[in-house]
């Protein structure tokens, strides 16, 4: 299994780039945002995954192992191959997708072409469980985990707000966090609060 490639890229193609290795030029698929962090003629590393077939071997390469890693996984889920994986990654950053599939976010999974509502409750489903913490916040309460942001973000949408409507409030109140982190409840009532401001 091939972990990862580090040498000059030789050429830039639409959906993969060629890493020479060793003088071996390896062909690695990957996803537009990856090939934008690439330039021919410099070196670079990419994780990559290998997926063999009984006609192929196919090696996708990554900007970083965090995004390999959700490759991978994603593929774990009945109906997901390799190309709708590398889809998915693709459309969303890892954060936003692990985001999505622990809230049972399907709005935001369906985005990605070949993703429909079922496949993506599939998704749910399957990897709800399985996709590791989620990423820490940003700003003043960019120290503690994800633990209470998802509490109020289930919080708003059982009072009936949007997927969206719940990800700005949550976003809101944690840019409001000075310190100690007020007990949920209290965040929920802000959060609420906020949302009642912008109907």
């Amino acid at each position: 299994m091939i972990a990862s490639v580090r040498g000059v890229v030789a050429a830039i193609a639409p959906d993969s780039a060629v890493i020479e290795v060793g003088g071996v030029g390896l062909q690695v698929q990957c996803a537009p945002a990856t090939l934008a962090g690439l330039k021919a003629g410099v070196e670079a590393r990419l994780a990559t995954s290998m997926v063999v077939r009984e006609d192929s071997l196919t090696l996708y390469g990554f900007a970083d192992d965090d995004e390999k890693h959700l490759f991978e996984l994603l593929q774990t889920a009945s109906g997901v191959g390799p190309r709708l994986a590398q889809a998915v990654l693709a459309v969303h950053q890892p954060e936003v997708v692990r985001r999505a599939i622990s809230g049972g976010d399907l709005a935001t999974l369906t985005r990605v072409p070949g993703i429909g509502k079922k496949g993506a409750e599939r998704l749910v489903l399957e990897l709800r469980d399985r996709v590791g913490p989620l990423p820490l916040g940003d700003g003043p309460a960019g120290v503690l985990s994800g633990a209470w942001q998802e509490q109020v973000r289930q919080g708003v949408l059982a009072l009936g707000w949007s997927a969206a409507q719940a990800d700005q409030a949550v976003a809101a109140v944690a840019e409001s966090i000075d310190g100690e982190v007020p007990a949920v409840p209290v965040l929920l009532r802000q959060a609420i609060r906020l949302l009642g401001k912008a109907r």
